[in-house]
Formats: structure tokens, sequence, C-alpha cells
């Protein structure tokens, strides 16, 4: 240690009693992180890419400093996908300050990447106050039994109105309207049950009725309308 002219020429003061850092809430039980691998916790958050014309919803579960699960989904430009790819190999096994200067090629992912290794070391986790934490696969039950992201598309414009194009559920495929032309439902087919039908042996045809859902007080409409192209 090299120490200046000035600070050698300083008289010893005593510091007060070391308490060490603030402890943090990690699964189930208070501890004071001092090292990376003191770090546990289940937790999910968003990066932005710099034109912010694409996101990342990132899911990690961390075990002793070490990611042992994540779950990439990103939404915007055609290469994100392509770079999920590479995150979903990358990420795992890395501690979380190896991850966090990572090169993950899409901007997106690398702030999702941050915003998580904040919230994780601040205690700001899904999992903090869950006994032993999620165990490793836990992300996939966002996804739901057809193990697809949940995605919002809507489109609307102020001469003609609002389209539901993908709502949770799914592909929305027709719009029900009531006397005044305002949404009142709509159907969907769930392509997760849909894939599954045909993985099982169902012709596509009937597996894609079998997968058609409703939601709204669709039977009362006055109108059913596709939102593609009417």
């Amino acid at each position: 240690m090299i120490y200046t002219a000035e600070v050698q020429h300083m008289c010893p003061v005593a510091k007060g009693a070391y308490h060490g850092p603030a402890p943090i809430p990690e699964e189930g039980k208070w501890v004071q992180a001092k090292e990376i691998k003191d770090i546990s916790g289940f937790t999910h958050g968003v990066g932005w890419c710099a034109p912010q014309q694409g996101a990342c919803k990132l899911t990690l579960n961390i075990k002793d400093g070490v990611i042992e699960e994540a779950l990439v989904e990103t939404l915007g430009c055609s290469g994100m996908t392509h770079s999920a790819a590479m995150a979903s190999e990358i990420l795992i096994g890395k501690t979380i300050l190896e991850a966090l200067n990572t090169d993950l090629v899409c901007d997106a992912i690398n702030t999702a990447m941050r915003e998580l290794f904040l919230q994780i070391v601040y205690g700001r986790s899904q999992s903090a106050f869950s006994e032993g934490g999620l165990a490793v696969g836990a992300s996939l039950e966002d996804l739901g039994k057809g193990l697809r992201s949940q995605v919002g598309t809507m489109f609307a414009t102020k001469e003609k109105g609002p389209r539901y194009l993908e709502m949770a559920e799914g592909y929305v495929t027709r719009v029900a309207l009531n006397k005044d032309d305002e949404i009142i439902g709509y159907e969907f087919i769930n392509f997760g049950k849909m894939m599954d039908f045909i993985k099982q042996g169902t012709e596509p045809a009937e597996a894609l009725e079998k997968a058609k859902g409703h939601y709204g007080q669709w039977d009362s409409a006055a109108k059913y309308i596709d939102p593609r192209k009417d």
C-alpha cells in the first residue's frame, strides 16, 4: 500500500465500532452480504436498449452468488432473439458479478442484468421472505403450461379506434363489438395448447379449434370483426 506524504505524517485516530453492512432479506433470513457468495434470491426485471426500440424481461434464480436459472424474454428487433439465445448459455453458472461484466450483445439484456444486479444485492427479490428460496425452474411458472411468454399487442388509431392483436391468453382472431361498436370481448387461440394437441397427434385444424377460447361478453355481441383485416 502506498500512502502520500500528507497521510504518512498524520497521527493515528482510532475508528469506532464496525457494525458491518445493513442486513438484507434473503430467502427467509437476514444476511450481512460482504461477498458475492453471500447473495441468494429469485428476481426479475426489465431492461431496454439504447434507442429504446426493444426490451428484455430477465428472470434469475441465484444461489450462493451463482446464477442457477435464467429466463430471457425479449420484445423488439429480430436480433434480440438471437442475443437472448446467447444469453441463456452465457449467464448460467456465472456469479452475478461475472454476469454483470459479460458482453450479452444486446443492450436491453445488458441493462436488464444491471437492474437485476442492483435489485438482488439490495435484497429486493421475490423470494426475500421465502424460507429456502424458490426451486430452480420456478421461472417457468410465469410462462404457464404452454411455456410461452405472455405478450400483449394492441394497435389503435384516432380515426378507427383500437385493435386487440395478442392478449395474455393468446393470438386474438376476432373481436366482439356491441351495438355502439365498443369492444366487449374477444376470441383467441392459445398457441401453446394448440401445439401440444398437434404433438399428441391431433389434426392441425381440429387442434386449432380445441385451442380456441372466448373472453368477455362474447355471446351478446352485435357483431364480430377480424382485428387484422376489418
